[in-house]
């Protein structure tokens, strides 16, 4: 039997569940795409023999249940993980964690609640700010994706405040969305050691303390959302260390105090630190 390394049903009306004899046997798949179908019910627990499955992107369906331990356990070469815009509820399971070659981690809008895992900073293709001759996503080992074209590798994300599909781009990418779920707590202050981290996207969700102090050592953030929280405490003026910040929004929160004079951060518009009455507000007229 021909071993398939790409199947790509994105964007039919497929409906019901993902059948359980996928993966039932030898799965050779490299790339899983099922995104903007009608899928539901559970993930079938036999894509945990997907063992070299690099990409699995099954965003914009109805699936549910919990988010299954055997993604971090059994899937050791996930680079792409995404689940966005189901009905996942639970927690984040921390064998997530063991994802050390994860680049686009994006479990955005869904019904997840508890703590955010304080191991993020196991990401290790997330921890390094370069990786030597990155041209594209590939395994760093055995199976590179690299022969693949954008018809077959790509992954749909929200960056930079809008819905877009990256292929031929997508090595570049890195990013770690969890918006729009029920997330409480502290942020971890394991996200400060991510510094190849691109995009960061906690937003909507019920999170509060403080912005780590270290923020600035994310030296590769190019966008940053924390809105729609309960986020407290001054802006750190480590986060003036973030030269390549692009994106910034901070609103709808319980920030106090004044955003660090004499740098980029005053350049932004107010609109990124509305809502947070604590904040010095003739320091927020741009």
């Amino acid at each position: 039997m021909e071993k398939i390394a790409v199947l790509n049903l994105e964007n039919n009306q497929i409906y019901g569940e993902i059948p359980r004899t996928l993966g039932q046997s030898e799965c050779w798949f490299q790339i899983l795409l099922l995104r903007n179908n009608n899928l539901s019910r559970e993930l079938p627990s036999n894509l945990k023999n997907c063992y070299i499955l690099a990409v699995l992107d099954v965003g914009g369906n109805q699936l549910t249940g919990n988010i299954p331990a055997y993604l971090g356990t059994n899937l050791p070469d996930l680079q792409v993980l995404s689940l966005r815009r189901n009905e996942f509820f639970g927690m984040i399971p921390p064998e997530v964690c063991y994802l050390t070659r994860i680049q686009v981690l994006d479990l955005s809008g869904n019904n997840i609640s508890g703590r955010i895992p304080r191991c993020f900073n196991n990401f290790t293709s997330l921890v390094q700010s370069k990786l030597p001759n990155s041209t594209t996503i590939d395994t760093f080992r055995a199976y590179p994706l690299h022969q693949y074209s954008s018809d077959v590798l790509s992954a749909l994300v929200y960056w930079r405040g809008k819905e877009e599909e990256y292929s031929n781009t997508l090595g570049f990418l890195k990013l770690i969305d969890l918006s729009d779920n029920r997330l409480v707590g502290n942020i971890p202050k394991e996200f400060s050691l991510l510094r190849g981290l691109i995009s960061l996207n906690l937003s909507r969700n019920h999170l509060s303390g403080k912005i780590d102090s270290g923020i600035g050592q994310m030296e590769m953030l190019e966008s940053l959302d924390l809105s729609r929280n309960h986020i407290s405490g001054e802006i750190p003026i480590g986060m003036a260390d973030l030269n390549y910040l692009a994106v910034l929004d901070l609103s709808n929160n319980n920030l106090s105090g004044s955003i660090p004079s004499g740098t980029q951060l005053q350049g932004f518009n107010a609109s990124v630190y509305a809502e947070n009455n604590g904040l010095h507000k003739q320091l927020m007229i741009m």
